[in-house]
């Protein structure tokens, strides 16, 4: 027995020699040795407690709550004790979920909060019939939740929030008819709510904020009568919100959803639902008034309607409203008087960005309690920046140091500037300063985890990793954040974001698995979408500079806003971390300030210097050839594109580094680079020995910089070099088609629907109707889903690069073996027999059926999904063209075909690649996607 084993029977013979009529007590000798097995799984190197109850007691000792095994020891009279709980909370394990648990036939519940544990939920866990409780929330597990776990009719508890699980909920979750509470916040799911859901009508929480679902939240939660808590918050649901599904729903205390896309909607009826204490409905593009039934609800801790198109009155008489601890309609369309009760209110209440008819405050500058910043739209004030002055002079820089001290001549990049206070916040907050004011919007729920040293708004280095005074500090807000520049002159500005994540580790331990994210918003539009802090510096406790440019205009304001849609965590390192965080703002103009005066002597020497600057310029251009004639391709690409110039390529590329090359094909390399605002590029350098010439590459340009669609690459520029030609696209993940597809070999990967047409876009298969007319629709998107079907099945490319008179397509292929009744040989033949016959089949008949000739016959693609799935069967496949195919015709692509693969299968055999180096395609060879290496390893992975 090892010293851990020795440690560990120890423990329990203290536990049993202390247990009252237990003296022949004794733990099974599996449950012991398991129990071992177990703790080295988890990575559970020191001791622990082992306690004991009985029938007439339950687990619960507070002291041994954070790490403790539980026996119950009421078995064979009191002298055979089994494992029913295990609690290893908050322990800094490291290892991975053990499958040893299965040998605990006893276990009710096992609790690994708050840990390192990272790997997969062990399918095997679906066995553990006695299990009620699994609780794994705050680790770093991944993968998607095994359909077995819908096996454990006992299960009353699973929590598996705060992780980085993904893919679809699976179906058989809604066999969990016993289930009280599942919680699936701050992970990566996606996909619809499984119908199966509407069978747990025992749910009493349903938590899945912080994901990437789709389609539109479900009537059936109507079901859940016995339903308390409902959080939806940034789940990625669409609207609008089923209006009666809350009718039956009396229970509900807490109703939480935000950040809706799709249609307006009106206000939910929550008539019968007077419990609520928390009612969010944020960002869910509801309209109309109030409903006069909030007045009859208990007085809630929490009205929380912001940012939605809601208008009318505010009630003037409202007992209930006038008692409610937190009241958020920021961002509306409220018009009217603003009521006497909101002065007299001792909680936050924020009406800012609304049209409500106020006079003047009594403290104009600063409110703890009631923010109606940007609220007025009469009174003295006709600023619609309420309390902001008019300007009687202009300022074309600001320095704000976010949550901190004032910082006076403080040096930043070379350059000395004062950086001002912002000390100061609360949940409904405004302050006007100099030439700059702030405004936050929300508080923190369940804020009492604060370190002592900070309250809710303004935070401190927590682990006292950063050196800088600058990022020592920074204002936090739990949902939005606007600073606002006013008396600024006209012209462009550059505005500097300055971030440090100082509130997570950067250790092995739960405190580092934290995720900030929040949007950016400049001037209104959005500037970066689910920005993460360590993620653009590179881990927390480093700074990251965002660099964006601004427009000021006649009003003289700058706005720059933060706002949390709901993503990232909120409770690492403890609860009410999340939201947005800024270290420091600086705004500096792009134009010499107005209103200086010079002599006469200093312009004219001003204007000689900068007469011999230019005349040096272009000489030194026209050394370098700059400013010779432009060729008709240069002249031809500004008409259509950006131009890039090969310093900024190569800058971005860091000179064309190997290290930052993501491919390699027919048209020459492709490299990985970083534009000066972080734009992630990828830069296609073609090849002097490529075929694609002048032609093809203005060819290429016009095609894709005139399509604008979601699903197509983004084409941001080009250069054109002497006799270098390059091309900028957005940068996608996976590299190429192939490399999407296929992955590394044979290993093939599922596409989403979207993916797989933005890849087939950029590769320019096009739907007829396309290629005559020049848009895209969303049958344009099912053509080139079905595109990729027929590749995916075949291996081969959709066209080969022949003489024209020997040039095939594989479409053509697919409808003359469709003719001949052999769709079969379509089929890839390095396949062999390892396939299922008819799943290849309903593959190749969606991707036929997809690529219609006629837009109209083409599926939607939630038809294709039903098709492929197996829901509904494909439709009978009619014949599109009254072409006869002959023998000699169909031969001919037969034998063409071989050659091609009996070539590859040559040229692979002599070439050796790097499993992890780019992706590289043969430019001799293009109809293959995924050259096979057919050794002796391949074989025997094969059998």
């Amino acid at each position: 027995m090892n010293s851990f084993g020795f440690l560990l029977l120890l423990a329990f013979l203290a536990f049993c020699s202390n247990f009252a009529s237990a003296a022949n007590c004794t733990l099974d000798s599996n449950e012991e040795k398991a129990l071992e097995d177990i703790a080295r799984t988890l990575g559970k190197n020191d001791n622990y407690t082992i306690s004991s109850y009985d029938n007439s007691t339950t687990p619960g000792d507070s002291k041994y709550s954070e790490s403790t095994v539980w026996c119950n020891c009421s078995f064979a009279g009191n002298t055979s004790c089994h494992i029913t709980h295990i609690w290893l909370k908050s322990q800094n394990l490291t290892g991975v979920l053990p499958t040893e648990l299965t040998k605990l036939s006893y276990l009710q519940e096992i609790d690994l909060t708050r840990n390192y544990l990272n790997g997969t939920i062990p399918a095997e866990w679906g066995s553990l019939n006695n299990l009620q409780s699994i609780s794994l929330g705050v680790n770093r597990l991944n993968g998607s939740i095994p359909k077995e776990l819908g096996n454990i009719a006992t299960l009353t508890s699973l929590v598996l929030e705060f992780n980085d699980f993904s893919g679809n909920l699976p179906p058989e979750l809604g066999n969990l008819t016993r289930i009280e509470r599942l919680h699936l916040t701050s992970n990566n799911f996606t996909g619809e709510l499984p119908p199966e859901f509407a069978k747990l009508t025992a749910l009493k929480e349903f938590r899945i904020g912080g994901n990437q679902f789709s389609g539109k939240i479900p009537d059936y939660i109507r079901n859940w009568t016995l339903l308390e808590k409902l959080v939806m918050v940034g789940s990625g649901f669409s609207g609008p919100i089923p209006s009666s599904i809350f009718l039956s729903l009396k229970n509900l205390s807490d109703l939480q959803i935000s950040d809706l896309s799709g249609p307006d909607s009106t206000f939910p009826q929550l008539n019968e639902t007077t419990n609520l204490s928390i009612l969010t409905l944020r960002n869910c593009n509801i309209n109309g008034t109030l409903p006069a039934y909030l007045e009859n609800m208990t007085p809630f801790d929490i009205l929380d309607l912001s940012f939605n198109k809601l208008s009318g009155q505010i009630p003037n008489n409202s007992t209930n409203l006038s008692k409610a601890k937190h009241i958020y309609l920021t961002g509306n369309y409220l018009t009217g008087l603003l009521p006497e009760w909101t002065e007299n209110t001792n909680h936050p209440i924020d009406l800012s960005y609304n049209s409500l008819t106020i006079g003047e405050p009594t403290e104009c500058t600063k409110s703890e309690k009631r923010n109606l910043f940007a609220s007025s739209s009469t009174g003295n004030n006709s600023n619609p920046y309420f309390c902001a002055s008019g300007c009687s002079t202009t300022t074309t820089s600001l320095h704000i140091n976010s949550g901190g001290q004032i910082l006076p001549n403080f040096s930043v990049d070379g350059s000395i500037k004062t950086y001002d206070a912002d000390t100061e916040g609360g949940a409904a907050y405004f302050k006007l300063e100099k030439n700059w004011a702030i405004s936050n919007t929300g508080d923190y729920v369940d804020a009492s985890g604060f370190l002592p040293s900070q309250n809710h708004f303004i935070v401190s280095d927590a682990y006292n990793m950063m050196n800088d005074i600058l990022y020592k500090t920074a204002r936090a807000s739990p949902i939005s954040l606007t600073y606002y520049g006013y008396c600024l002159g006209d012209g462009t500005y550059t505005v500097s974001l300055h971030f440090a994540e100082i509130m997570f580790t950067n250790d092995k331990t739960y405190s580092s698995l934290g995720r900030r994210v929040f949007n950016i918003y400049i001037q209104g539009k959005l500037e970066r979408e689910n920005f993460d802090i360590a993620k653009a510096a590179g881990g927390v406790g480093k700074v990251t500079i965002q660099n964006f440019t601004a427009v000021v205009n006649s009003s003289g304001t700058l706005e720059i806003r933060f706002y949390w849609a709901g993503k990232g965590t909120t409770a690492i390192p403890f609860k009410s971390v999340y939201g947005p965080l800024i270290s420091a703002i600086s705004v500096h103009g792009d134009f010499p300030r107005q209103g200086s005066s010079m002599s006469a002597g200093a312009v004219v020497g001003i204007v000689a210097a900068g007469v011999i600057i230019i005349i040096l310029v272009f000489v030194l251009l026209w050394l370098r050839g700059c400013l010779g004639p432009k060729s008709s391709l240069a002249r031809g690409l500004e008409l259509q594109t950006s131009l890039f110039s090969l310093r900024q390529i190569k800058a971005a590329t860091n000179n064309f580094d190997i290290t930052n090359k993501i491919g390699e094909g027919g048209f020459g390399s492709v490299y990985k680079g970083f534009l000066p605002d972080g734009t992630i590029i990828a830069v296609k350098l073609l090849s002097s020995k490529s075929k694609q010439g002048n032609r093809e590459f203005i060819t290429e340009i016009g095609m894709i910089s005139g399509l604008q669609h979601p699903y197509l690459v983004k084409l941001y520029g080009c250069c054109v070099d002497g006799d270098q030609l390059l091309l900028v696209y957005e940068y996608m993940e996976n590299n190429s088609l192939a490399r999407a597809l296929f992955g590394q070999e044979e290993s093939r990967i599922k596409l989403d629907w979207p993916t797989s047409t933005r890849i087939a876009g950029t590769y320019g298969y096009m739907a007829p109707e396309y290629a005559m007319h020049g848009y895209l629709t969303n049958k344009a998107d099912v053509y080139s889903f079905g595109v990729v079907t027929l590749e995916i099945v075949s291996g081969k490319n959709n066209t080969v690069r022949r003489a024209m008179e020997e040039s095939f397509l594989l479409l053509e292929w697919a409808h003359i073996l469709k003719e001949k009744d052999n769709l079969m040989e379509l089929v890839d033949p390095r396949l062999g027999s390892d396939f299922n016959k008819e799943e290849a089949m309903v593959m190749i008949k969606v991707g036929i059926l997809c690529t219609n000739v006629t837009a109209a016959r083409r599926p939607t693609m939630s038809s294709v999904v039903s098709m492929l799935e197996g829901r509904i069967l494909v439709p009978e496949l009619v014949s599109e063209s009254s072409e006869v195919f002959d023998e000699m015709k169909l031969e001919a692509m037969r034998q063409y075909y071989r050659n091609i693969e009996e070539n590859e299968i040559i040229e692979t055999t002599t070439q050796s690649a790097s499993k992890d180096g780019p992706w590289t395609a043969s430019s001799s060879s293009a109809a293959d996607l995924y050259p096979v290496h057919l050794d002796s390893s391949y074989w025997d992975k094969r059998n």
